[in-house]
């Protein structure tokens, strides 16, 4: 049998920017060790994989090359633009029923506008062996999926050396570790790291912007937040923190189409 494949560069755009996702639109579900293969193969951060349900509603799944997760940002705005500009369906808006819930992603001008459940972080305090993985220790430490790790300013962030191999010992499932500040042209930036994930720094992550958007929106007292994502790929996010949702804009690109044979 085959399967269409996708390729889109999210939370960008120009081509190679952003974080690339593939996104596999199917008839029925595939086994699950078939989607974490596929992932295996295309090892990305993550591959996405939609059924269509009814009118425009679709369920939606997440694999890593390690596992399936319960919530991604870039694959879904990835997914959506698949839907939306890919395919042969008339919709300006996808609701996606996912392990997160309902997910929304609409259009918005030239943007893609994605509505994610809000997940404020708490205080924390930090595992000893992310502290050895550390350049620089942060400021504060919180934590909500994943750990939130602040620092002071954005070149501390853009300078910032983490340990893979030290990472390597520590089980994180399904969360990782965010570093964030203040931006120098933006409200926020951050970046992220998954350990023992195939892509250890995640070029652009939404899931994470569920935990920045609140709380950077409280810390600056202001709802709505430009944010920029600084890994090497980069990425840029427009977000608003509405009651306890998170409205996540950006752009997206397609790099690939074609077919898998199984």
């Amino acid at each position: 049998m085959t399967v269409d494949i996708f390729q889109i560069d999210a939370f960008t755009n120009k081509l190679f920017g952003g974080n690339p996702a593939a996104v596999c639109p199917l008839q029925d579900w595939l086994s699950d060790a078939v989607l974490l293969n596929i992932a295996k193969e295309n090892n990305l951060a993550e591959t996405a994989y939609f059924i269509h349900k009814h009118d425009n509603v679709f369920h939606l799944r997440w694999f890593t090359p390690e596992i399936e997760i319960d919530l991604c940002g870039h694959a879904t705005l990835a997914s959506a633009y698949v839907i939306l500009n890919c395919l042969d369906y008339d919709f300006d808006t996808v609701i996606f029923q996912t392990l997160s819930g309902e997910l929304t992603v609409s259009r918005s001008g030239e943007f893609l506008e994605m509505d994610f459940p809000s997940r404020p972080p708490q205080d924390s305090e930090l595992p000893e062996i992310i502290k050895n993985s550390l350049s620089k220790q942060p400021t504060n430490v919180y934590k909500a999926r994943d750990y939130v790790l602040l620092y002071d300013s954005e070149n501390e962030l853009k300078d910032l050396k983490v340990s893979a191999s030290i990472l390597e010992q520590i089980n994180l499932d399904p969360g990782g570790i965010i570093v964030t500040a203040k931006g120098n042209n933006s409200d926020f930036v951050s970046r992220f790291f998954t350990p023992g994930a195939a892509v250890f720094e995640d070029p652009v992550t939404g899931s994470a912007h569920s935990t920045l958007v609140p709380f950077w929106a409280e810390r600056l007292e202001k709802n709505k937040l430009h944010a920029f994502q600084i890994s090497d790929r980069k990425g840029e996010l427009f977000c608003k923190l509405v009651k306890d949702r998170v409205i996540i804009r950006g752009n997206a690109v397609k790099y690939l189409q074609g077919t898998i044979e199984i």
